[in-house]
């Protein structure tokens, strides 16, 4: 199935039935009185997260979503149908924007969560509800109102705790098949990964993070060399960067620290929270450097390149400090949700108290004030 991550949809919801003016005319009741329904409401249309689904294929060519609209009301206090909503089954991690002016309508985060998009128009009204002492036989009645209609936008951003960073070759594919599931292609020239992939990295029977690989960089990616910048958007929800360096190229001629600083300068000209993210260092093909040389070159490498950061040396192909660097990350991704869980509790016990410190008021308390 080919790979997309955006698209842009149409959405209309179906417009409400309109009420109905009508009097009962039975043989034995010659003043029966109103007796006109009211319309059905329109057809609304929402989106649903599945994670079933892991491309927008279906909304690139599917570009139109129109819902059906209400009946109208009837005579003998028969109310119109109203119309059946719309599911829309999309990706989880699919952001939803109105392409008029950039509102977020939606962020699926969660399988099965649902949002609406497009609100069905309510029913309108039939002349039963105007009926009163003075007016006993009313024709007014209300037309059903229209229902919303929105121009989409729709980008899915993959859901990862751990996103790779680095130019085509590093190994990167090679690393997430040697510490996942994940399957991608690989193979001896550039750019063989054409789209993200995502791998699951289970550390035990209940330990586990999900880990994401996008096409690497090159240098001016952010002005479309290359493939671009367009999978940068997969790497924005996720926790910790590992920027993968091929520390021993099969060009003489190519320079890792050259290189890794060209993909820093992309990363903070496309986006500056992406660039600002907690990065670390993985140096890899080290089985390629002779074990003499290793240190002298990790050495240099790093001053060079003027990194202060968090280092690990592997091997991807031999699987040589794998092991360590996904401990490594597992601990660190553990800690971030404690603290995480840590600052919930603390809003909710702050919500908590704010809540029992108000209902202790008294009225005559004068803290407690009477607006007019």
């Amino acid at each position: 199935m080919k790979f997309i991550d955006e698209a842009r949809i149409e959405v209309i919801a179906g417009d409400g039935g309109n009420g109905c003016a009508s009097f009962c005319r039975e043989k034995f009741r010659p003043f029966g009185g109103p007796d006109g329904g009211d319309g059905g409401k329109g057809g609304s249309i929402w989106a649903v997260a599945d994670r079933n689904i892991n491309t927008l294929v279906d909304y690139r060519f599917s570009k139109l979503h129109k819902a059906r609209s209400g009946e109208n009301g009837r005579g003998s206090d028969c109310y119109g149908k109203g119309a059946d909503d719309i599911m829309l089954r999309m990706p989880v991690g699919t952001l939803i924007t109105d392409n008029n002016d950039g509102e977020v309508i939606a962020d699926l985060t969660e399988h099965g969560q649902v949002m609406l998009l497009a609100k069905g128009g309510e029913g309108g009204w039939g002349n039963i509800h105007f009926k009163s002492s003075t007016n006993r036989a009313p024709r007014q009645k209300t037309d059903g109102k229209e229902g919303e209609r929105r121009e989409l936008r729709l980008e899915l951003k993959v859901l990862a705790d751990v996103g790779l960073l680095g130019m085509p070759n590093a190994g990167k594919s090679t690393f997430i098949t040697a510490v996942s599931n994940a399957r991608p292609k690989i193979a001896d020239y550039p750019f063989t990964t054409l789209h993200p992939n995502l791998g699951v990295v289970r550390v035990s029977h209940e330990k586990s993070f999900v880990i994401a690989d996008i096409p690497g960089l090159i240098e001016g990616a952010a002005d479309g060399a290359g493939l671009g910048t367009q999978f940068l958007r997969h790497l924005q929800r996720t926790r910790v960067l590992l920027h993968i360096v091929d520390l021993a190229p099969f060009d003489a001629a190519v320079d890792p620290v050259k290189e890794a600083k060209a993909i820093i300068k992309e990363l903070k000209k496309y986006d500056e929270s992406l660039y600002d993210k907690p990065r670390w260092l993985v140096l890899n093909k080290l089985d390629v450097v002779a074990e003499e040389e290793r240190a002298k070159r990790v050495k240099d490498f790093i001053k060079r390149f003027g990194w202060k950061g968090p280092v690990f040396e592997i091997s991807a192909l031999t699987r040589e400090g794998c092991e360590d660097l996904v401990i490594a990350i597992y601990d660190y991704l553990a800690e971030q949700r404690q603290a995480e869980t840590r600052a919930e509790e603390t809003q909710l016990n702050q919500m908590a108290e704010d809540a029992r410190a108000i209902s202790s008021i008294e009225p005559d308390d004068p803290r407690f004030k009477v607006i007019d």
